[in-house]
């Protein structure tokens, strides 16, 4: 009796012992935020793992490849782009992510990357480099919500079809109320208190990661002796583009990564809800990156291997040519089976990516950065998360979604949330290598002298990928199958642009602290 009461009050000082740890670490952290100017509103439940998790399940690899296929084999992937077209662009994204943990770590705040390049910029320019980095994250992340969901939507409908043994064949119309639902579904999870998303997210990281390994073993063992031979998996070159030229065809096959491996910069937009924010956000950041670079890799080179008919595969009736390739590979019930994963995965992928969207507008919000603002920044009393700022998300990828009854509707929609997210990416990381050279506290991550050389890199490889999403898939394209995606970036930056020309130039200072500066001491203190 006297060994259990002794046992239970060593399991009862380790516990007090991690809850006092916890406490001196969320302490801090919210002293490093009053540093910077803001008061601690969320609680600090996400741990590493949840942090890292969150990330990862927003580059949610699967998904990724399953929905990028049905562009990327049209943009004259085959086989080498396949494989290649994916391996290339992970080596220059690393770049942007390294600087990004850094930014990160040095300044952990929801307000990210607007927040950098009002520090990193000079004095004078501040506010606009803020406004131009906010705007363009605003639209990157709006637009990568309704891409993903667009693309859930597409999965179900692919389902359907196969099912039904293609008797039953989805619209645009169809698809777009699938989408609608999707969103509802995805604003009521995403309303939640921060304890529920954190731990919910331990659960969407366990179906994102089991998911692509299934999906790797079932096309490597299912189509050994009818895929393509091995050299030709990886040297094999088609292109079945508009485009004569066939260099600039597999340029195009970069959309699918470049695609995938957005919204990494979710670690940052969450930091005042994670414990020990400075060491936990560069950490998220450059593993969730590497581990979907890795497997998303591996995933192509088994794909491209099943892959018998690169022209098959494009000539399909499936909203999703990678259903086609489950179709014939594992046959009717094996895709069905694989495909629910897929979809599930997907699923969750466009809840976390919610999440993260509705950081962002409550940052840029709460700096009084949008029309209605008062609303946008209010934190409901009984989550303690902005619900306000998630059912805008949801109402503006709503109205993105109506690109859904045009031809090129994921492509348009994806290349806008590439296009919005690296603008916003790049900003920051440029500022940084050049007004912002002495400027930067380091904090728990820093690249020392490498900074310059990454962020070089970095900011060249977005200004060619910028330039690249705007072009369409074909020489020749109509009003249904144009490339929308800089129309919907030009719109934002023409309303953006406008109003910081006629009234914001004249009110807008960038971040604005809320928190005085005597409680920011005393905090500190």
């Amino acid at each position: 009796m006297a060994l259990a009461e002794g046992k239970d009050s060593s399991n009862h000082l380790d516990v007090s012992k991690s809850n006092s740890v916890l406490v001196d670490v969320t302490l801090a952290d919210d002293a490093r935020l009053a540093e910077l100017g803001y008061k601690g509103e969320f609680k600090r439940e996400f741990s590493l793992l949840e942090t890292v998790a969150f990330a990862f399940s927003i580059m949610n690899v699967i998904g990724g490849v399953s929905s990028t296929l049905s562009f990327g084999l049209a943009s004259g992937r085959g086989h080498v782009g396949m494989v290649w077209g994916w391996f290339i662009p992970c080596l220059f994204v690393n770049c942007i992510a390294a600087s990004m943990a850094e930014l990160a770590s040095s300044m952990p705040t929801s307000a990210g990357l607007y927040y950098f390049s009002a520090k990193l910029a000079p004095a004078r320019y501040a506010a606009l480099a803020s406004w131009i980095t906010g705007w363009a994250n605003v639209t990157g992340q709006v637009t990568l919500v309704c891409s993903i969901d667009y693309t859930v939507a597409q999965m179900i409908t692919t389902a359907v079809a196969v099912n039904s043994d293609g008797a039953v064949v989805l619209g645009a119309a169809p698809t777009y109320g699938i989408l609608l639902g999707i969103l509802f579904v995805h604003g009521v999870m995403c309303s939640a208190a921060t304890k529920v998303l954190a731990r919910i997210n331990l659960f969407y990281g366990l179906i994102i990661a089991g998911a692509p390994i299934a999906t790797i073993v079932a096309l490597f063992v299912c189509s050994e002796g009818s895929g393509a031979i091995a050299k030709a998996a990886f040297t094999q070159y088609e292109n079945h583009t508009g485009w004569k030229n066939d260099g600039w065809a597999f340029l195009l096959s970069f959309a699918a990564p470049m695609w995938a491996l957005t919204g990494y910069d979710s670690a940052a937009h969450i930091s005042e809800e994670v414990a020990g924010a400075a060491r936990v956000a560069p950490i998220a950041i450059l593993v969730s990156v590497a581990a979907v670079e890795i497997v998303g890799w591996i995933l192509n080179i088994a794909a491209s291997s099943a892959t018998a008919s690169v022209p098959a595969l494009l000539s399909t009736d499936l909203a999703l040519p990678m259903g086609q390739l489950f179709l014939d590979v594992v046959g009717k019930r094996g895709m069905l089976a694989i495909w629910s994963f897929i979809i599930i995965a997907q699923f969750l992928c466009g809840a976390a990516q919610a999440i993260d969207a509705s950081r962002v507008i409550f940052a840029f919000a709460r700096d009084n950065a949008l029309p209605g603002s008062r609303l946008w920044k209010r934190v409901n009393k009984h989550t303690q998360t902005p619900v306000n700022a998630v059912w805008l998300v949801i109402g503006l990828s709503a109205l993105c979604g109506l690109l859904g009854f045009s031809a090129t509707a994921f492509s348009s929609l994806a290349g806008a949330s590439v296009i919005g997210l690296y603008t916003s990416y790049a900003t920051p990381i440029f500022l940084r290598i050049t007004s912002g050279r002495g400027k930067l506290v380091p904090g728990p991550f820093s690249l020392g002298r490498w900074f310059m050389p990454t962020g070089i890199v970095a900011v060249a490889w977005v200004a060619f990928i910028v330039v690249l999403l705007c072009f369409p898939s074909s020489q020749t394209t109509s009003a249904r199958e144009m490339n929308y995606a800089p129309v919907i970036v030009l719109a934002v930056f023409a309303f953006a642009g406008g109003s910081w020309v006629f009234s914001a130039r004249k009110w807008f200072t960038g971040p604005l602290p809320n928190i005085d500066a005597a409680n920011a001491s005393s905090k500190v203190a």
